[in-house]
């Protein structure tokens, strides 16, 4: 295991999330202090509390843990509501429709579960939560917790695997509500001189991926987004924002035009390339809950494509087969010929998992190889896809004449028919770590024993989520915060490992064995980074691994618009001043 991970794990062990050896506030100053948490002193009074609620207009709520209905002497007992709960808990959206619930259980530090015989407080859950419905509401929000010193954080649905939309004892802001939308057929940003001659469309901050597709559809237009139909478009762009689309458009973060947000000072300000140019720019791939809160985006649109599917499995039936690995290498060898044939997609390579037969009968058979969901845009001809693939096929009967290759070709009239089919399914409710690593030509082509060798320690998936739009994207202002490396990728690889919960010692060696996994591709593609927004909190050096030599301007941007460190994540750009001591937030004594 590197021994950057294992500083980070004895660091955390102890209470503390970053690195040694930082900066601390100036102990005159008033963030010296920790931020305010129930129980102490310097928690504001319930009086305040009802201020701060009248205020708002009654959209001060202090909910109770969702599974808290499955505890006996918790005032929101209920067998019956249990029952319901216990059935939805694997489902991404129970956890997006609920104000302080996360996807994955560790952010709230196993405090509550479903099963009555496990513990449940709130410890582990923001203490209060405003349901903002205006960019007003969320000002409001953050002048009081600049007043009070509390701790301030940002969810829409609690899809975020560094677990920033959620901390104990703070104050949430739950954007959730926020998804009008209003669609243009050209678009002229606040202050500018010129128009946009695109289509486009203007959305709420808390609007999610897959209500806004299915709303465009019904005008033949998309956005560019994911596949996983909750996530919501402020973490989406914050992070950069992958997508099968992206090969021709660019990432999500490359199509914003204009951007409402409110900043940690407490100002609602327009951000495009006419002003707050910084904000603009740090935005689109710096980072969630570091810059504002975004409570609207102005994003371009397009003609919804007609798809092509093509479903395939290739490997062999002979689990423990020797040539598997060498297989997956020539075939990872091939996605740069893909990705010039206009193919994007998703693929899992594994030693053992279950695929259809192709006989149409609901039969499986189990393969060592690799399998997935490929596609390609503005065609309703199977054969094309078909013969962009049979150079690949036909090189592998002939090189491992043991292997089997089943293809299903599938024509899909829109974007939003497809993802109706091949959107994110997977459970959610409980406790993993997941990381990433990009991937350029070279570390793909230049030895196919060693990528499969590679992918053979990672366990994980190979997408084709970038393409020439990526690599060749145009943001408006002339850049944005994006991961440069994404700029060279052509496969963003992920792996993930669950751990039980209630036990400290399975959840920092699953955090290390998943980086312990990356490290093969990290060897693989040295000069290349990852995805901050599909990794976890152990990422070795962070800040260059998610934004490479962006980072500089990034924290420049942030001591500029955050100054007293209103907003704090971890691991998130300008972190290094504060440290989480228990649940509680505190700044980092200087040696």
């Amino acid at each position: 295991m590197m021994k950057v991970t294992m500083l980070w794990l004895t660091l955390m062990a102890v209470g503390s999330g970053n690195a040694a050896c930082v900066r601390g506030l100036p102990h005159n100053s008033e963030s010296s202090r920790c931020k305010a948490f129930p129980g102490t002193s310097s928690w504001p009074s319930q009086a305040t509390w009802a201020q701060l609620n009248q205020t708002l207009g009654g959209k001060l709520i202090a909910p109770a843990p969702p599974a808290a209905v499955c505890h006996e002497g918790h005032p929101t007992f209920s067998n019956s509501q249990c029952a319901v709960v216990t059935k939805e808990w694997e489902t991404d959206t129970f956890h997006a429709e609920d104000p302080i619930s996360s996807m994955w259980q560790q952010y709230n530090n196993d405090t509550c579960w479903p099963e009555p015989e496990a513990p449940c407080s709130s410890s582990g859950y923001p203490a209060y939560v405003i349901n903002a419905t205006t960019a007003v509401d969320v000002k409001q929000g953050i002048d009081f917790a600049q007043l009070h010193h509390v701790r301030i954080i940002v969810k829409s649905t609690g899809h975020d695997y560094l677990g920033r939309s959620q901390a104990p004892g703070s104050l949430s802001i739950w954007v959730h509500h926020m998804q009008d939308l209003q669609t243009h057929n050209s678009f002229r940003p606040k202050g500018c001189d010129f128009i946009i001659e695109s289509t486009a469309t203007t959305i709420g901050g808390g609007s999610q991926i897959g209500a806004v597709v299915e709303a465009l559809d019904e005008l033949n237009q998309t956005i560019v987004g994911g596949t996983s139909k909750t996530v919501s478009i402020g973490g989406y762009l914050t992070g950069g924002g992958h997508s099968v689309l992206a090969h021709k458009y660019g990432l999500g973060a490359d199509q914003a035009l204009e951007m409402e947000l409110v900043t940690p000072k407490g100002d609602i300000v327009t951000a495009n390339e006419c002003q707050n140019q910084d904000l603009f720019w740090a935005m689109r791939g710096g980072g969630g809950s570091t810059f504002g809160v975004m409570t609207s985006v102005t994003l371009i649109t397009y003609p919804t494509p007609k798809v092509v599917a093509a479903n395939l499995a290739i490997g062999s039936l002979d689990l423990s087969a020797p040539w598997v690995w060498d297989l997956n290498g020539y075939i990872l060898s091939q996605f740069p010929y893909l990705d010039s044939q206009g193919v994007s997609g998703y693929s899992v390579l594994s030693s053992n998992y279950s695929v259809p037969d192709g006989s149409n009968n609901n039969i499986t058979v189990q393969i060592a190889g690799i399998a997935g969901e490929f596609l390609i845009l503005d065609s309703e001809n199977t054969d094309e896809i078909q013969a962009i693939w049979d150079p690949i096929i036909a090189h592998v009967k002939a090189t491992w004449p043991d292997a089997v290759a089943l293809v299903d070709l599938i024509p899909y009239p829109s974007f939003a028919s497809w993802l109706d089919v091949y959107y994110d399914q997977d459970p959610t409710g409980y406790n993993e770590w997941v990381s990433s690593h990009l991937l350029d030509e070279d570390a793909l082509t230049s030895n196919r024993t060693a990528v499969g060798q590679a992918f053979k320690a990672f366990r994980g998936q190979a997408f084709l989520v970038s393409g020439n739009g990526t690599r060749n994207a145009k943001p408006r202002g002339g850049s944005n915060a994006v991961n440069p490396s994404w700029r060279r990728a052509y496969v963003h690889a992920t792996t993930g490992k669950s751990f039980l919960p209630f036990n400290a010692t399975a959840k920092y060696e699953t955090l290390g064995l998943v980086n312990e996994m990356t490290e093969s591709l990290r060897q693989l593609a040295p000069n290349m980074g990852s995805y901050q927004n599909e990794n976890n909190p152990g990422e070795p050096n962070w800040t260059k691994s998610f934004w490479g030599d962006n980072y500089k301007r990034l924290l420049q941007i942030k001591r500029t618009v955050d100054p007293e460190d209103v907003f704090w994540c971890d691991p998130c750009v300008g972190n290094d001043r504060w440290e989480t001591r228990g649940y509680q937030l505190c700044p980092v004594i200087r040696n």
